[in-house]
């Protein structure tokens, strides 16, 4: 379907307009041959096994009378990017020229981009523990040369411009062609356009998953396991004789730099092993988020479920909270709070920066929010801890209360929040989710409260139950919409 942008100007300075950068990928004539793949690995040293930009191969019909269909795909460089959003330490931002780029030096490797980016354009780089992705060569466009893979592509395919300039190449065929973006429902405004691009080639779920191919698969490690990468043979995928004479020909009328990115990308794709050639699809990046998250959300809801149900109980007058109820109340909320932080330490891929999730803080990040709510509801924990260990009034446990009770809540639900940034998997679309982690911490809370209140073998068993079965709701939850891109 045909797209009209609605062209817009953006000011650095007064009277200096900047532009907004963007691709047009025309899949008429690309012919997969995988050389912008290839050199986008060479100019970004890219490490083995992940990749930033890919083609997507679709085969049609029964031989001999089958199509091939190719396409690119890499960040969209969204002007709404969910990536931005959900990052809570602004390692991924939006430059003034419409470009999503990332600082590693801010990253923490908790792998929220990668959830939240609809078109899975993101992955853990093994070598560093960070996320990157494409940024549009933003080296290069600051020097006045196109992006790396513009340069090579032997039958320019993809075109890369402003967008917002309607005398530039890119504007004008986005104008005068019937283009289209994938996801447009995702609400992030992508800047990479399609020309008679196929539902099958824009959307991974249109298509069944033909098994592993190449460049289909990244790197084991890729994901939840970055930090444990394996390093693995890295193939092009063509022999082309005409992929070669076209690099040749681009090479001899290209600028200095440019050819140097020419003559590597053709070393690379000069493949003479005879090997036979595999196909390949959409990269899969496996989970995500592992284990760790599914206990940290489950130890978190018998934290904040005990504290808030023994409140209520009290507030409501079914329970009076004596010394040693407060103790074991208080004493257990601190535990699993402890377990808690020390689970979303160890998911990160740089742990050694956890910190920075509160002293380079992104607002607009739940993840952000949610640390401080848990800073919060620890300092109530710890006060309501150092007056029943100094033996202080006991109507203070109350007072604090009142703050705790709120903080608690959040505690419990704020999850809710950061997984509906997730716009990449299907928490976002859910409207019942903070329902269902509020549901999850009074469960908990009940459950473990009645086990400190009754104190006997009934009680101990019927918690034991309710939290195992506890523990498969949460993982059910956390697994499953990451599971949904690999079915």
């Amino acid at each position: 379907m045909a797209r009209h942008r609605i062209i817009f100007h953006r000011y650095r300075f007064v009277g200096v307009r900047m532009p907004n950068y963007g691709f047009v990928i025309d899949n008429r004539t690309c012919i997969g041959c995988h050389a912008c793949t290839v050199a986008c690995k060479s100019e970004h040293d890219v490490p083995i096994g992940v990749n930033r930009t890919h083609v997507k191969y679709i085969e049609r019909g029964t031989y001999p009378e089958s199509t091939r269909e190719f396409s690119v795909h890499r960040c969209n460089h969204c002007e709404d990017a969910p990536c931005t959003k959900i990052c809570p330490t602004t390692a991924l931002f939006t430059r003034s020229d419409g470009i999503v780029d990332f600082d590693d030096d801010r990253c923490i490797g908790c792998k929220s981009c990668m959830q939240a980016c609809p078109y899975d354009a993101l992955y853990i780089d093994p070598n560093k523990g960070t996320a990157a992705k494409c940024n549009y060569c933003a080296h290069r466009i600051e020097n006045s040369y196109e992006p790396a893979c513009v340069i090579v592509c032997p039958t320019e395919s993809i075109i890369s411009g402003d967008l917002d300039d309607p005398t530039s190449k890119i504007s004008e065929i986005v104008a005068s062609q019937n283009t289209t973006v994938r996801k447009p429902d995702s609400g992030a405004i992508p800047n990479v356009y399609y020309i008679e691009a196929s539902e099958e080639m824009l959307d991974p779920g249109a298509t069944d998953v033909t098994g592993y191919g190449m460049w289909t698969d990244q790197a084991f490690g890729v994901g939840h396991f970055a930090k444990y990468a394996e390093s693995r043979m890295d193939e092009a995928d063509t022999q082309s004789m005409i992929v070669q004479l076209a690099l040749e020909k681009k090479a001899r009328k290209a600028a200095p730099r440019d050819q140097a990115i020419i003559r590597d990308v053709m070393e690379r794709l000069s493949d003479d092993s005879g090997s036979a050639k595999r196909s390949y699809d959409q990269p899969s990046k496996g989970i995500l988020w592992g284990w760790e998250v599914s206990a940290y959300i489950w130890t978190k809801a018998i934290s904040s479920g005990v504290y808030l149900v023994a409140v209520l109980a009290m507030l409501a007058g079914v329970v009076e909270m004596d010394e040693r109820l407060w103790t074991m109340t208080i004493a257990t909320a601190i535990f699993f709070l402890g377990l808690t932080g020390v689970l979303l330490v160890i998911d990160l891929d740089r742990p050694e920066r956890f910190l920075y999730v509160m002293l380079r803080p992104n607002w607009d990040s739940w993840l952000v929010k949610g640390a401080y709510v848990l800073a919060g509801y620890g300092a109530i924990l710890a006060a309501s801890g150092a007056i029943i260990v100094l033996d202080l009034e006991p109507d203070l446990l109350g007072y604090l209360a009142i703050l705790g009770l709120p903080l608690a809540i959040l505690t419990g639900t704020y999850t809710a929040w950061l997984f509906k940034q997730a716009k990449g998997r299907s928490w976002s679309d859910d409207p019942n989710l903070a329902a269902r982690f509020l549901i999850e911490t009074l469960v908990a809370g009940v459950a473990v409260f009645f086990l400190i209140f009754s104190m006997d073998w009934l009680a101990f068993a019927l918690c034991a139950i309710v939290l195992i079965l506890l523990i498969g709701e949460v993982k059910g939850l956390v697994m499953k919409p990451q599971m949904e891109p690999l079915l």
